[in-house]
């Protein structure tokens, strides 16, 4: 890699952490400040940093755009598919992995028995966000922006008597979700349906969810939670496939 590249992406990591002004970039990197400002009046020209008010340099929209289409890009399926079955094979259960697309939240995979009970969810559906495990997982990773962006367009409909079906209450329940870091569906779509989710992170941000379902009578949620750490592990792993 060119020296101007890696001094440019140095440049970029160092104000993501902390905006600064051209003659503190300058000292940091030993650079004349005449130097410095030319570099940056390049990555300002491109958008990925931009000149605040105060002087101090920030991270551009550019950057910003590039981060939501590199997370778009993803191919969860292929990172995931080979831990989901794993994750399968060990709980007996039904394991979903869904993926965080734009505003959307959809299945990109799924591992069931053949003679199990059929389930409502098939690949390349849309999540119900506000009942289901893996929408609750990825929405309490997300801020307020983001969770506004996927809830919309979302129409709110009583499924069953445990259905969340105001954001008030959602919002509630993702505080809870991100303090202990996994989400349930408890009888929110399917009555006879519990499932447990904890979210996928990569170093860009939550990427999506893996979640384990079971019949109730199969197992209820307190069986489903000694599925965590599995659950973790799975989730731990398909991050470290995407990078």
């Amino acid at each position: 890699m060119s020296q101007s590249v890696t001094r440019a992406a140095r440049i970029i990591d160092a104000i993501a952490a902390d905006p600064r002004t051209v003659a503190e970039l300058a000292e940091s990197f030993g650079l004349h400040r005449s130097t410095m400002f030319r570099e940056l009046q390049s990555l300002e020209e491109v958008g990925w940093v931009r000149r605040r008010g105060s002087g101090r340099y920030a991270l551009g929209t550019r950057l910003a755009t590039l981060s939501r289409q590199a997370l778009d890009s993803l191919d969860l399926r292929d990172a995931g598919a080979e831990h989901v079955r794993r994750l399968h094979r060990r709980t007996g259960n039904t394991v979903h992995l869904a993926a965080l697309m734009d505003r959307s939240i959809v299945y990109v995979d799924k591992a069931e028995d053949e003679s199990g009970v059929r389930m409502y969810s098939r690949v390349g559906k849309a999540v119900i966000p506000y009942s289901s495990a893996v929408g609750k997982a990825i929405l309490a990773s997300l801020d307020a922006a983001g969770r506004d962006a996927v809830l919309g367009g979302v129409t709110w409909e009583r499924h069953t008597e445990h259905t969340i079906t105001t954001r008030e209450r959602l919002d509630r329940e993702l505080a809870v979700v991100a303090e202990r870091g996994w989400a349930v569906d408890d009888r929110e779509f399917e009555p006879f349906v519990n499932c447990i989710a904890v979210p996928i992170r990569s170093s860009l941000g939550v990427v999506g969810a893996i979640s384990v379902s079971a019949v109730r009578m199969v197992a209820d949620l307190e069986r489903l939670q000694t599925f965590l750490p599995a659950l973790r592990e799975a989730a731990d792993a398909i991050a470290d496939e995407i990078g």
